[in-house]
């Protein structure tokens, strides 16, 4: 085979891979669906397929169909989220847990399967088939699938306003471990603390928790905070961004901004500064991703993934650059930043009102 022939053949097979990538996503959501990764580590061993059945059998009090669930695992285990291994003295394949179904857990402190529900889910999945028709007519995918933006979808239906908190919330806990270890010193000197966009108060608990001397509050909506739980050192606050924010020493906002438009982060951002402008060791804590185009770590891909993700599922937000963070920084009055790397998707950035900046040995001082 000729170099040109050999080209064209391989520029098939990509487009026969990116075109199928969603039989990925779609078998992941009906492993986590049927708790696969669960039945597996309920055994503390890899287990045959019969045991797999026998379990489902009792869930379910059904008759699962062995051939369509073989078949859904021989991919997952060619993805590497599962293992098989044929047993010579049985001639039974077993399954087995791997570090990324581990993820999947829902016993595990890290757990991500309420994000891959969340976003296999019909609803989150019907507007990325209005990208084409978005980009040659304008308009936001989401509200052209659901004829309403999806916070006021969260609004308007406890049922989905829960499903979209637990799939931020199961993100927290990663996020929070990593930020604790990686921002010691941060929180030194704050007395109060108000997590904007906090949702039912995970990331603020885990941090008062780590930190007792901080007052935390915990803002949100109403409707949001009216289902958050009590936690020791937290005091639930609902209102709206946009329009004032409690005054704390510091404010910290999680995943917060990349849901909104440059336009509409100022005004959160002006806020902030309200909020935090007269106290003495006043600052803002943002943590988010920064956008670099052409890196190469663990998760520049999928920061690329994300900015997608905002066109299809929010009005107008995007994954920032960190000139793009300067700028809306400097814009809402918060002229001096630090960017801190975390080995997670986010990193932690540090803004400060006035000529004021806490030293850390791992940020870039800007």
């Amino acid at each position: 085979m000729d170099i040109a022939a050999e080209e064209r053949l391989k520029g098939q097979a990509e487009i026969w891979e990116h075109m199928f990538a969603f039989v990925d996503s779609m078998a992941l959501k009906c492993a986590v669906d049927l708790g696969i990764p669960d039945i597996i580590n309920s055994h503390g061993r890899p287990v045959t397929m019969s045991e797999i059945i026998d379990r489902l059998k009792t869930a379910t009090s059904s008759s699962p169909n062995v051939d369509y669930l073989t078949r859904i695992l021989r991919i997952l285990v060619h993805k590497r989220l599962f293992t098989s291994q044929l047993q010579q003295e049985s001639n039974q394949t077993v399954y087995g847990l791997t570090r990324s179904s581990k993820w999947l857990l829902k016993d595990s402190k890290f757990n991500l399967s309420p994000l891959v529900l969340f976003e296999t889910n019909p609803i989150l999945q019907k507007p990325w088939q209005y990208l084409g028709k978005c980009v040659q007519e304008n308009g936001t995918p989401f509200e052209r699938a659901h004829g309403c933006e999806i916070w006021d979808l969260a609004s308007s239906d406890p049922k989905f306003s829960n499903f979209l908190n637990d799939a931020m919330k199961c993100t927290n806990t990663t996020i929070i471990d990593e930020m604790l270890a990686d921002y010691k010193g941060g929180f030194d000197g704050i007395e109060s603390l108000v997590d904007v966009g906090g949702g039912t108060g995970t990331i603020i608990a885990q941090i008062v928790q780590a930190n007792p001397h901080i007052q935390g509050i915990n803002f949100d909506l109403p409707h949001v905070v009216a289902t958050a739980p009590d936690f020791p050192g937290v005091k639930h606050v609902g209102g709206d961004m946009f329009v004032d924010i409690p005054e704390a020493d510091a404010v910290i906002m999680k995943w917060t901004l990349h849901d909104w438009s440059d336009e509409d982060c100022t005004k959160i951002l002006k806020n902030c500064y309200k909020a935090i402008t007269n106290k003495k060791n006043g600052k803002l804590i943002i943590v988010d991703g920064v956008l670099r185009p052409d890196g190469h770590d663990l998760f520049d891909k999928q920061r690329l993934v994300f900015d997608v993700l905002m066109l299809a599922h929010t009005s107008a937000g995007k994954e920032r650059t960190e000139a793009e963070w300067k700028m809306l920084l400097n814009n809402a009055g918060f002229p001096r930043y630090n960017i801190i790397s975390t080995p997670t998707f986010s990193s932690i950035i540090e803004a400060f009102p006035e000529q004021r900046m806490l030293k850390q040995p791992n940020g870039t001082l800007s």
